[in-house]
């Protein structure tokens, strides 16, 4: 399988509807991307959660997902659910995200997520980052809509199991879910894997990608 390398980033565009998506969705990713980077900053944008025990959880996730990085995190008070409602407060938020930085890759859920939250956010989020690589993380959940993404992030059994571990230890509020386990999660890591030829992996959906195929 060929395998595209991203040299040189410095900026990273985390998206979430929700308090954990970002974690579900692309927790290996971070902690493969930040591991050993102290010079990266992660900015992340949360639509709902602020002021709830649900935002305390995301800022100590991200802060052991991203570590040694530094992260900037924003959640904001969209209610849960009703977002296609507020389409201009969201598309605005992303907006101002995307005005004070310099996005090197940016990571969003993907349009065929049938939660009407997540797929909002799919929608605006290449409408608004039009110059950057936007990647489209898939979340486990009951609405079966896993479908075949084209992208994969391998992942060492260690990170596998350390992303497993962090979700349990910093999202109990969603302890009470019958798929929110770690059979779980390891198991779309280890399905992916085999998809990619490796133990483990996450995976990912994009629409546009650039190539660059002259000599320079």
């Amino acid at each position: 399988m060929l395998s595209l390398q991203l040299p040189g980033i410095r900026e990273v565009a985390l998206l979430g509807a929700h308090c954990d998506d970002l974690a579900i969705g692309a927790g290996g990713s971070l902690l493969t991307l930040c591991a050993g980077r102290p010079d990266l900053t992660v900015h992340a944008l949360v639509l709902s959660g602020a002021g709830t025990g649900r935002e305390d959880e995301e800022r100590a996730a991200l802060a052991d997902f991203c570590a040694p990085a530094r992260v900037e995190l924003t959640v904001l008070g969209l209610p849960d659910g009703r977002m296609p409602a507020h389409w201009l407060e969201v598309k605005e938020a992303v907006a101002a995200l995307r005005d004070r930085l310099s996005a090197d890759l940016v990571l969003a859920p993907h349009r065929g997520d049938r939660h009407q939250d997540h797929r909002l956010l799919a929608e605006v989020a290449p409408q608004v980052f039009r110059d950057q690589l936007v990647l489209g993380y898939e979340i486990l959940k009951w609405d079966g809509d896993l479908s075949q993404p084209s992208v994969y992030q391998p992942l060492t059994e260690e990170t596998a199991r350390r992303k497993a571990e962090l979700l349990a230890k910093h999202y109990p509020s969603q302890h009470g879910k019958d798929w929110y386990d770690e059979d779980a999660f390891l198991a779309l890591a280890r399905l992916r894997g085999v998809q990619q030829h490796t133990r483990y992996a996450e995976a990912f959906h994009v629409e546009k990608l650039a190539l660059t195929l002259g000599r320079g």
